[in-house]
């Protein structure tokens, strides 16, 4: 099917649900979420070149006098910026007797170990190799064409985001016991959303969704994502959802979920209050825990926007905001992780439907 129009009329803030419906009275989803073709979105996903490139943190988290670290598909990276500014990455473990740089401060842009003092100012230095990093200007990356296995690209996949001064920008972090691909099929099935969130989600419908979508259905103000053919017609889901503010007031939206890399899935609000506002998830292999179980790190990146005249007003209060937005990001992986763990269970066990 492909989507319906959207309504084309001016929409208020916030809309009053007339007949709120109760939880167990909502239409089922699970007839249209099927498998096979969650299956095939999350397959073509993984088949998109990433270059080998992997979220470490939040740039907001990266300090003048400490490295950012992360444990990447179990080799330990570090990221920090040197003297001029400049990003700097490699491995996580000192040359000499292995300390653990991530523990190691920096000073005037030279990373010094903290057992015995040895510098590393981001070149080779006896068999300490560099490290491609990128800092998008809100999140930081590291390439590892080890881990990666690809062909190496110049920078990450990043999505499109609004302008800067223009969105309020929140990155929730947490950690699950699942792979990646778990994280990203979570993402790519958006009927689950009124179902197993009905504290954020109402009135859910699937509009669009892969090989269904009208190409008449545009983002808006986003003509140079549109020129990827990868999108137009068979890797996207669309959705019509209200989002709960308190009590029976909602904010109603369409919008439209992409893969644009095997470890990144995307929403956008294309249309309603908001429309422009972007939800990237970020999924990072760490390596196995204590009991040998896979970990997957998730880097949400919330970057609300409105053309409005009162969001100026938002963004005034932003400081105030994210610690709000992390939250509700929080609560809702708090189930979402639940949920790919579960599908990580099932899989290894070799009991995953379908």
């Amino acid at each position: 099917m492909s989507p319906q129009p959207f309504a084309r009329r001016a929409r208020p803030l916030l809309s009053l649900r007339r007949k709120p419906v109760p939880w167990d009275r909502q239409r089922p989803t699970w007839r249209d979420a099927k498998p096979g073709l969650i299956a095939q979105a999350l397959k073509r996903a993984q088949a998109r070149p990433s270059g080998n490139w992997f979220v470490v943190g939040a740039s907001a988290a990266l300090r003048e006098d400490r490295p950012l670290a992360r444990t990447v598909a179990g080799r330990e990276v570090v990221v920090w910026r040197g003297a001029d500014g400049r990003l700097l990455a490699g491995p996580g473990v000192c040359p000499h007797l292995g300390a653990p740089l991530a523990d190691s401060p920096v000073r005037c842009g030279t990373l010094v170990c903290h057992w015995h003092g040895l510098s590393l100012d981001g070149t080779p230095f006896a068999g300490w190799e560099p490290l491609p990093a990128f800092d998008d200007g809100v999140l930081v990356w590291a390439r590892l064409d080890e881990v990666g296995g690809e062909e190496p690209l110049a920078a990450p996949v990043v999505p499109l985001r609004p302008a800067g001064t223009r969105g309020v920008t929140a990155v929730y972090e947490g950690t699950g016991v699942c792979e990646p691909e778990d994280v990203v099929a979570n993402r790519l099935d958006p009927w689950h959303g009124a179902w197993f969130h009905p504290y954020s989600f109402v009135d859910l419908t699937v509009v669009g969704s892969p090989g269904e979508v009208s190409p008449d259905d545009r983002f808006m103000d986003d003509d140079r994502f549109m020129d990827d053919d990868r999108f137009r017609d068979d890797d996207r889901f669309t959705v019509d959802v209200s989002f709960k503010v308190t009590g029976r007031l909602v904010v109603p939206v369409r919008a439209v979920f992409t893969a644009p890399e095997p470890r990144t899935v995307v929403m956008r609000i294309t249309e309603g209050q908001g429309a422009g506002s972007v939800v990237e998830t970020h999924a990072t292999p760490l390596g196995p825990d204590e009991r040998g179980r896979p970990r997957t790190a998730v880097t949400e990146v919330v970057v609300a926007t409105s053309d409005r005249p009162g969001f100026a007003f938002v963004r005034r209060a932003a400081p105030l905001l994210r610690p709000v937005m992390r939250t509700a990001a929080a609560r809702l992986w708090r189930d979402d992780l639940a949920y790919a763990e579960r599908r990580w269970q099932l899989r290894s066990a070799g009991r995953f439907p379908g």
